[in-house]
């Protein structure tokens, strides 16, 4: 060898030996780096792309990274122990003792780079991982040197689990997959912690060469042998690395799948399921790698199958579209989000999610003024309201089918959606009123109460689905509210979440009452039972019913986004139909737990009342009907409505008994009610004006002037009340009887007794239109209907 050698021989290692200097000084350089500042999480290394599992662990939808990969960040505990070892067995077997690089295999790549022969790999896994997190390309000899240094730098900042971790979530998965947590839901459709033992050998050999041994993923073909070889090698390796297991069913189970045609699925087949609900989450929950929604998978798919039918066959009348959401009363959790009839259908803007969007709410808001009236005791629910033309104020409302029925109780009102009584009863509620009630629900994005006045009773104000839905559910809670929740996630006790709307008592016998409500189809309530109620917004553009069935409550609507009107939107005929083919489809197939014992309250009482009036009976009062009855709150007194009368051969009142006369049973309505009676077309028979009788002689004496008359308050006058220091009504009537007592009442609640000509002094609780009577002891009765106001 000449001198003017040496220089070109020592030339040719020059490169190994500024690697091996830079090597050494990068070894220096970290050896301090392991207790310097925390290092940041190598997650923070890619973006994710977010993966939606229903509460079944269905997975929903998986979309794309902000890079457009797959990549779902999987923390290894939630990775498949088998795995993680073939991994570990299959592309580092001294991950766990080396320093990040392997100084024997790199030894022998080094040796056979040099020496011409085959070049071998000498990557570790952590030296993989650097070559990602820092974009080094390892196929010069100094880009290899900067793995090298790169494993050992990541090895002195980070644990052998976040390594670990790490590379399995970064490893190159074919196409635009990365990561064992995207190639598990995409190959298998499962989570990486259910994989087989085939399943797991399968992903752990595609890394090493993903552009061959996952090349056909995209086109769904058959999969390449280089696959299934690889495979077989791990599988070998994995055997004797196992010898202890031979004949296990385990293994048995995995030499048989491992002799299968290679069955995996292609990114083109990732479900996209419940979109609107995904969409909601997408938009308002906190971005993470997996997300539990509390939808129920097969029930999801019950409800849209349904709810698909129904919007077919309604087709001819103009039906397009329509929502359905279903929640768990107990838990609170939304099983079933449908927002709308074809998520894809842009001709009828499908896109749009039905459960958020705020509309008229029509009369499903009437069971909440009935359960107020409960709770501030207007009514039971066999209390006589009026059914008779009203106005309230300039306010006149109508019923639906322009007819009116008279005197009715409260229950039959509700269950036939009677307008005219609901607007009377939410006339007199005191604090809360509907409005205040609707706040308190957290009902969003309401105007102010003198905006709706009485007409935010029959659908004036706007709510949305989920909105609806959390006010049935508050019935089934006893009359706490508590919102909705759609993640399955453990839920934080916030006292400040819950809201006692209603008294137990009074969310009990509303349910009771809408369960007396008879299915269109069959004109019979509902068994099982469920409590439900209807709603049609003015114009016909909201058709609505909601109601409770089982542990569950559920509201649908059928209408148009855009708002248009059409004739076919009606509750009854309509919704409610679909309504029950959803309630009829989970019963039969099971995903309904049946129905749930809600037990009565127990200050809750039963008793029986006069049917005719709602009130105790009396004597004379032989149809009687039972009732529920809130102690200290309920309105409730003896009835005078059936009264003796004697009467002679021609029918007039007779002092008696005597000779010639007959004893008779009359209903003694008051005038208001008698000319409700009459709006109504049921004209009653009037009772015969009864006589003053001479308990001496049994003769009749003169009656003139017998009936009570009111002279305070002033007929239909108003009284303006100071909320500092309201001053009281003064209640006065007279009667021709100076000894006989007069009862006073305001509607149904009882006030005091006063002797003719002398003042009762009343203080009202609240604002409202009062109707006052003052009835004698002969139940001879005038009313009054007065306007109270409060000002500062």
């Amino acid at each position: 060898m000449t001198a003017a050698a040496w220089p070109r021989r020592a030339c040719r290692w020059c490169p190994g030996r500024r690697a091996a200097l830079v090597l050494a000084l990068t070894i220096l350089a970290l050896l301090g780096l392991r207790f310097a500042a925390p290092a940041p999480p190598l997650r923070e290394h890619a973006s994710l792309s977010r993966a939606f599992f229903s509460s079944d662990g269905t997975l929903l939808r998986l979309t794309l990274s902000a890079d457009e990969q797959y990549r779902v960040w999987t923390p290894l505990e939630a990775m498949s122990p088998s795995l993680v070892e073939a991994v570990k067995l299959y592309e580092d077997r001294w991950f766990d003792w080396h320093p990040g690089v392997n100084p024997i295999s790199l030894v022998r790549g080094a040796w056979t780079t040099f020496t011409g022969g085959t070049r071998r790999g000498a990557s570790t896994l952590t030296m993989q991982l650097a070559r990602r997190v820092l974009q080094i390309d390892s196929r010069t000899v100094w880009g290899k040197a900067q793995q090298v240094g790169g494993g050992l730098w990541l090895q002195a900042r980070y644990s052998k689990h976040d390594l670990l971790e790490a590379y399995l979530n970064l490893a190159p998965y074919g196409g635009n997959i990365e990561g064992v947590g995207a190639a598990s839901l995409i190959y298998f459709n499962k989570r990486a912690d259910r994989l087989t033992l085939p399943e797991a050998l399968t992903l752990a050999v595609i890394p090493q060469n993903p552009n061959r041994r996952a090349a056909v993923a995209a086109s769904g073909d058959t999969w390449p042998m280089a696959l299934s070889v690889a495979r077989e090698r791990l599988w070998q390796a994995w055997q004797q690395a196992h010898p202890a297991q031979a004949g296990a069913p385990e293994q048995v189970a995995a030499q048989a799948a491992l002799t299968q045609p290679l069955h995996l699925r292609s990114p083109r087949q990732l479900p996209f399921l419940a979109p609107h609900a995904v969409q909601a989450a997408l938009q308002s929950l906190p971005a993470r790698g997996e997300t539990v929604l509390s939808l129920h998978a097969p029930t999801q798919a019950a409800v849209e199958r349904s709810l698909r039918q129904f919007v077919h066959s309604r087709r001819s009348v103009g039906v397009r579209n329509a929502s359905a959401l279903l929640v768990d009363t107990h838990s609170l959790e939304i099983k079933a989000w449908v927002g709308s009839y074809n998520h894809f259908d842009a001709d009828i803007d499908g896109q749009v999610n039905g459960t958020t969007a705020k509309r008229s709410p029509g009369s499903t808001l009437k069971p909440f003024i009935y359960g107020l009236a409960l709770d501030q005791g207007l009514i039971h629910p066999r209390s006589v309201l009026r059914d008779a033309p009203t106005s309230f104020g300039t306010y006149s409302p109508e019923n639906f089918d322009g007819r009116f029925e008279g005197p009715i109780t409260a229950q039959d009102a509700l269950i036939k959606s009677r307008n005219i009584p609901a607007v009377g009863l939410s006339s007199r509620l005191a604090r809360p009123s509907l409005y205040e009630f609707l706040q308190r629900a957290q009902v969003r994005q309401l105007a102010s109460e003198r905006h709706y006045g009485l007409a935010l009773t029959l659908g004036g104000g706007e709510l949305t689905m989920e909105e609806l839905a959390a006010l049935y559910a508050m019935l089934a809670n006893s009359g706490e509210w508590r919102p909705l929740r759609y993640a399955a996630a453990p839920w934080p006790d916030h006292d400040e979440a819950r809201q006692p709307l209603l008294s137990p008592e009074a969310a009990h016998i509303t349910l009771d009452m809408l369960q007396r409500n008879p299915r269109p189809d069959t004109g019979r309530p509902a068994s099982p039972a469920v409590a439900w109620k209807t709603g049609t917004s003015w114009g016909f553009r909201d058709a609505w019913t909601a109601g409770v069935f089982g542990r569950y409550v559920l509201v649908v609507w059928v209408g148009e986004f855009d708002g248009r009107s059409n004739p076919a939107f009606v509750g009854i005929q309509t919704a409610a139909p679909l309504f029950f083919q959803i309630v009829d489809g989970l019963r039969s197939q099971g995903l309904d737990p049946g129905p749930v014992a809600r037990a009565a309250p127990a200050k809750l009482a039963r008793v029986q009342v006069c049917a005719a009036s709602g009130d105790l009976p009396n004597a004379h009062c032989k149809d009687l009907a039972e009732t529920w009855f809130i102690p200290g709150k309920s309105p409730i007194r003896v009835s005078t409505l059936h009264r003796a009368v004697w009467v002679d051969g021609q029918g007039r009142a007779a002092c008696g008994p005597v000779p010639g006369v007959r004893e008779e049973i009359f209903e003694y309505w008051g005038s208001d009610m008698l000319q409700v009676f009459a709006q109504a077309g049921m004209p009653r028979r009037p009772p015969p004006v009864r006589p003053r009788c001479d308990g001496t002689t049994g003769t009749a004496l003169p009656v003139a002037g017998d009936v009570p008359r009111i002279v305070s308050p002033l007929e239909s006058a108003r009284y303006v009340l100071r909320l500092s220091q309201p001053t009281p009504l003064s209640l006065r009537a007279n009667a021709a009887r100076v000894g006989t007592p007069l009862y006073w009442f305001a509607e149904a609640a009882y006030l005091g007794q006063s002797a003719p000509g002398k003042d009762l002094p009343w203080t009202p609780l609240a604002a409202g239109r009062y109707l006052l009577s003052a009835v004698d002891d002969q139940g001879q009765t005038d009313t009054r209907e007065v306007r109270v106001e409060f000002a500062p």
